[in-house]
């Protein structure tokens, strides 16, 4: 069992953490989305505005966890940090605009009505599963999740272990002169 946690401790921890973060991000949803209920009529726009802010908090969340935990990128040179942040930040704004745009698009359309259906008949009646575009937001979190583990990898976090290793030898290099 240690083993094959050691050998997928990347992916279990992407997971862990990618828990959370979606804990983070849909909480902050449901918060915004209740919380701009009297001053937001529109539901279109009240989804949007609590979808753009979810996905802030949520991001935010995302970076520290994933460069600490899931990647173990090791260097605070502020270089490698800005250029980490960057990447990042443009990585997910990409799949950002697809959740963003999709979300409202989605729930507009009535696709949440065919999941309320399904939930009505089943007899559950919890808040949250009622709650504006809440089955399109978890329909498209499912892609999104692929695709930011998918660019950490590729364009954010690659090779950081070794990467950081040798940055934190520099540092430690300039220092010590």
């Amino acid at each position: 069992m240690k083993n094959l946690f050691i050998k997928y401790k990347e992916i279990i921890t992407y997971i862990i953490f990618g828990v959370l973060t979606t804990i983070v991000a849909w909480g902050s949803y449901t918060v915004f989305v209740h919380l701009f209920k009297g001053i937001i009529s529109n539901e279109t726009t009240r989804v949007a505005v609590a979808n753009v802010l979810s996905w802030i908090a949520g991001v935010a969340f995302a970076y520290v966890t994933n460069k600490l935990w899931v990647f173990e990128s090791k260097s605070w040179k502020p270089s490698v940090v800005i250029k980490e942040i960057i990447t990042f930040v443009a990585s997910r704004g990409v799949t950002g605009v697809i959740e963003i745009v999709c979300v409202p698009l989605l729930a507009k359309t009535g696709f949440d009505n065919i999941f309320y259906n399904i939930v009505e008949k089943l007899g559950l009646s919890m808040k949250i599963l009622f709650t504006d575009g809440i089955y399109s937001k978890v329909s498209l979190s499912v892609i999104v999740v692929i695709l930011n583990y998918v660019f950490s990898k590729l364009f954010v976090f690659r090779n950081k272990k070794n990467e950081g290793e040798e940055a934190a030898e520099e540092e430690a290099k300039e220092e010590a002169e």
